[in-house]
């Protein structure tokens, strides 16, 4: 029961997200929408941006699936930003009511999910060491990010498919060079 709550509440927050700022939503307008008391709204979130980051971490494993390998990434990052267009208007106001931050903040630990599986992935025979391996996985994951974000502050313009491999070309070979490169040392 606990997680269909969570799931309508989720559906309310974007049915209201179409009339509405996120700043203009109330707990309220989301217990009256699911039929719920606002206890039970507390007893899932703390408030309105606790659902909000809980929507936006759920959708990206979602369709982040077990594309986790270094052969399937692409895949799952690609899945990333066909969400994200596809959820546009939602995105577009949380992004403009949270900022920039708080996104990059909820992006976080699923991005360096993504990419700490592909480094431990090609590093297996090489001899590098955890704080070498999370090195590169931050500043993978800090440009992982940043594409995303930007790809948003432009509106979303460029197809997805395009921003990917575009992104695919640029890094070819270089996380394991970049792990071959800690090998050595």
């Amino acid at each position: 029961m606990s997680n269909l709550t969570k799931k309508a509440l989720q559906n309310a927050l974007r049915e209201l997200l179409d009339t509405k700022t996120l700043d203009e939503i109330k707990v309220q307008d989301l217990t009256d929408l699911c039929e719920i008391n606002r206890m039970t709204f507390y007893y899932h979130f703390d408030d309105i941006y606790d659902l909000v980051e809980w929507c936006c971490v759920e959708d990206a494993k979602k369709v982040l699936g077990k594309n986790y390998t270094f052969k399937t990434w692409q895949e799952g990052y690609l899945n990333i930003f066909n969400e994200v267009k596809e959820n546009k208007k939602f995105i577009f106001n949380v992004y403009h009511s949270v900022g920039k931050e708080k996104i990059e903040m909820y992006l976080e630990p699923i991005i360096k999910k993504l990419i700490l599986q592909v480094v431990d992935e090609l590093s297996k025979n090489l001899n590098v060491s955890k704080n070498d391996k999370d090195f590169i996985t931050s500043s993978y994951t800090v440009l992982f990010i940043w594409l995303i974000l930007d790809w948003i502050e432009k509106g979303m313009l460029e197809d997805p498919t395009s921003v990917v491999t575009r992104f695919e070309t640029l890094i070819k070979g270089n996380i394991t060079s970049a792990l071959e490169r800690f090998s050595k040392r």
